[in-house]
């Protein structure tokens, strides 16, 4: 059988960083506060000329350097993402064209921070279908634009970046030794979506508007959603929580992964953590701390990895593969 396997990842990051304390003198709050209800300390914002698909791009060229391929390698680019540089074309055909890719398709897809993991389940679906042999996932984010930057309910929490992987057809015999994707489990409910949306688009306001959030109801309905829809991948898969190598959740609060990695009886020296340096990118938290894992060798051939990640709408899934 067919499996998708990782073989490339990477990252980038906007060059400004923005610690905690560049709050203190705009709004309510402080930096030890920041930390104490999010375990953020820092975040990345993107300065002029930095956009998700340069940022895209920046990731994509570093996930093919590390394959060890080119653009001409690559069959498909999906791109997640909730802010794209153009309401249309694509993010995704800009990164293509910014590649200098002149074939194959490209396309976004759009499911705030669970893009990633909407993006890397499409992906294997096309590589399984025989459509494709090698993909591009990338996630790219610059929520900055969207923040209310006088809300300090929200514009604490998040960041901008981008992370990308090369997903690439391999055999298996469909054992859980198989290297590659083991099981994905996607889900929606779109009666959450005063709980965190953005209040603007082209079609009602015709303006970009600001990220809105109720973070009590969010942090209420987190860690049951998620721990769902990984529980259904590990009965998929056959496996417990015991066996997982590494944990690379959604960065949205280090509370909520604390938690959800408890309730799945994960130890907590198995878990990924970069929300203390990234803050929460959206689409591109699973991917950044993907290639934070994989640079500094936690992450190695033959590793069982779980990806998970919640987000707007609601919207929530699970991946699971070896790595």
């Amino acid at each position: 059988m067919i499996r998708s396997a990782v073989t490339g990842v990477g990252s980038a990051l906007p060059k400004r960083v923005m610690p905690n304390e560049e709050f203190e003198s705009k709004i309510d709050t402080t930096s030890e506060w920041i930390e104490q209800r999010t375990g953020i300390k820092q975040r990345y914002i993107a300065g002029e000329g930095e956009t998700s698909a340069s940022l895209g791009e920046a990731a994509a060229r570093a996930a093919l350097d590390n394959a060890g391929l080119t653009p001409d390698d690559i069959d498909v680019i999906i791109c997640a993402t909730s802010t794209p540089d153009n309401t249309f074309p694509a993010t995704a055909v800009n990164i293509q064209n910014r590649l200098g890719m002149r074939h194959g398709l490209a396309f976004d897809v759009q499911a705030v921070c669970t893009g990633f993991v909407y993006a890397t389940t499409t992906a294997d679906l096309y590589i399984r279908g025989g459509m494709a042999k090698r993909i591009l996932v990338i996630g790219a984010e610059t929520f900055s634009r969207l923040l209310d930057w006088e809300d300090r309910t929200t514009c604490v929490l998040f960041g901008d970046g981008a992370g990308a992987v090369v997903l690439e057809a391999v055999e298996g015999v469909g054992l859980t030794s198989d290297r590659g994707i083991l099981a994905a489990h996607l889900r929606s409910d779109g009666s959450h979506k005063e709980k965190l949306y953005v209040d603007g688009g082209p079609s009602t306001t015709g303006s970009v508007g600001h990220l809105r959030m109720v973070g009590r109801e969010v942090f209420k309905h987190a860690v049951g959603m998620i721990t769902d829809v990984i529980e259904d991948s590990f009965e998929t898969a056959g496996i417990t929580g015991e066996q997982i190598d590494w944990f690379v959740p959604h960065q949205a609060n280090r509370r909520i992964i604390d938690a959800s990695a408890k309730k799945l009886g994960i130890p907590a020296d198995k878990v990924v953590i970069t929300v203390d340096k990234h803050g929460n990118t959206s689409a591109a938290s699973v991917p950044l701390a993907l290639s934070v894992a994989v640079a500094d060798g936690r992450i190695k051939k033959g590793d069982l990895v779980l990806l998970e990640a919640m987000g707007g709408g609601f919207t929530w899934g699970a991946v699971l593969l070896r790595w």
